[in-house]
């Protein structure tokens, strides 16, 4: 079980994914550097992760599921 949320990982990733700050705050610093670098991989690489968070996929970095919203 993870203490992150959806509603904050989604709202970071949609203002703020092309410089990678849901990766960041799901502790996925590596990634996150890397995305901010690439301006999240031209966008792609942030629109795959709205979706994955969207749908219930996306992971904290110890590869739990975000799974609540508040």
């Amino acid at each position: 079980m993870t203490d992150k949320r959806i509603l904050p990982a989604f709202l970071l990733c949609f203002l703020l994914g092309f410089l990678g700050a849901h990766r960041f705050y799901v502790g996925k610093i590596g990634t996150g550097i890397l995305q901010l670098l690439t301006l999240g991989g031209l966008g792609i690489w942030a629109l795959i992760d709205m979706i994955m968070i969207i749908v219930g996929a996306f992971t904290d970095k110890e590869g739990n599921k975000i799974t609540e919203w508040t």
